[in-house]
């Protein structure tokens, strides 16, 4: 079988994660890549022994390129995206789709105008974590799911040494770009696609978020997304769940489904093999649920995150190929970044200020309060 041709836009940070893990996808054929900064375009090749292109309008050009990658900035994604499908490319986008839902259904439309396949990341529902919880689920092994916590805690990044993060090409960790899009838009997406595949569309949600501490890392009068957020989401199966994302708290990437018979629990969602288990009601000890057989991945990204970028756009090129559905489908992504930009954009939501109050209630003395 002839690879498929794919290139890549944007040769920052995170690309070098979707070409540490390209090679667990002999299906695909990496033929060049593009930066608009040329000494970084210039960096990349030299790492990864691949061609280069001098502009973005000499790849699109290219009839060997089949399909583009975009891992450009948030910002740049609708025109790079746009661009692409406009010079008949299949398209692999970086979270998020789009900043905006209306662009990004713009792009949904012209994609099916077209007849190309549009696809965004994040691809962690293809990982056997989420396809041994997904089929438990549906073996009933907990009953009837009523409840999730999800939780996409990423640590606190304002007190690591994120300044001196850089990938293999040396890309340092766009950290501007990240607290300008927030850990929301950036995060949220990885549970949310795992949830509504599961459970269905998202019926309702109560969002807040907020920024909650000062950041002293970028300049002055810089528009910085909220760096926490809480949402509760109805959804038309009937579960609740609630999700919570920060860049405060410790890390806990941890996932649990209770059911009227049990508690299904995946412990981290960025690792794509992550132990799944399930503890019976009621005083059930955790037993691990069997993995369900999945790719072989020698070719791992070395870093904290055992993620494999690349399995999405592996995905659409088989899509591609076999002229079927994607197994991210293009409306699921739609509705996850619906969801998305909602929880983000909520604020102080339904705030309710009680008229009731009370006066300091005391410690114990024993504990260091004063005698009463």
């Amino acid at each position: 079988m002839v690879p498929f041709g794919i290139a890549v836009i944007g040769c920052g940070y995170v690309a070098d994660l979707y070409a540490a893990t390209l090679p667990n996808h002999p299906s695909l054929r990496l033929i060049g890549v593009y930066d608009r900064d040329p000494a970084r375009t210039a960096a990349f090749t030299a790492c990864h022994g691949v061609p280069g292109y001098r502009t973005a309008a000499e790849l699109l050009a290219d009839p060997a390129v089949r399909a583009v990658v975009n891992l450009t900035n948030p910002e740049s994604h609708y025109e790079v995206t746009r661009a692409a499908l406009l010079a008949g490319k299949h398209v692999y986008v970086e979270k998020p789709l789009a900043t905006d839902l209306d662009r990004a259904r713009e792009l949904a439309a012209l994609a099916a105008e077209r007849g190309l396949q549009l696809a965004s990341a994040p691809c962690g529902l293809l990982g056997g974590a989420a396809q041994t919880a997904w089929r438990a689920l549906r073996e009933g092994r907990i009953g009837t799911p009523r409840l999730v916590y999800a939780e996409l805690d990423d640590g606190p990044i304002l007190r690591m040494p994120f300044h001196e993060w850089i990938s293999p090409s040396g890309a340092p960790w766009p950290y501007q770009d990240e607290f300008e899009t927030g850990c929301t838009v950036e995060h949220a997406g990885y549970w949310l696609t795992w949830l509504t595949a599961f459970f269905g569309p998202v019926r309702e949600l109560v969002a807040y978020s907020a920024l909650v501490a000062p950041n002293p890392h970028v300049p002055a009068g810089t528009a910085l997304a909220p760096d926490f957020s809480l949402a509760v989401l109805g959804f038309e199966q009937g579960v609740t769940a609630r999700l919570t994302t920060s860049i405060h708290a410790p890390k806990d990437y941890s996932l649990r489904v209770i059911g009227d018979e049990g508690v299904l629990h995946v412990a981290d969602s960025w690792q794509y093999d992550s132990p799944v288990t399930v503890s019976r009601h009621p005083d059930g000890g955790p037993q691990p649920v069997p993995p369900v057989p999945g790719p072989e991945r020698p070719h791992r990204y070395p870093g904290t995150h055992d993620m494999d970028f690349a399995r999405g756009v592996a995905e659409l090129a088989a899509a591609a190929e076999d002229g079927r559905p994607s197994r991210l489908p293009l409306d699921h992504a739609l509705h996850v970044l619906e969801l998305t930009l909602a929880i983000s954009a909520a604020g102080p939501g339904a705030v309710i200020r009680p008229t009731t109050t009370f006066a300091p209630v005391p410690p114990m003395p024993w504990a260091g309060g004063e005698q009463q």
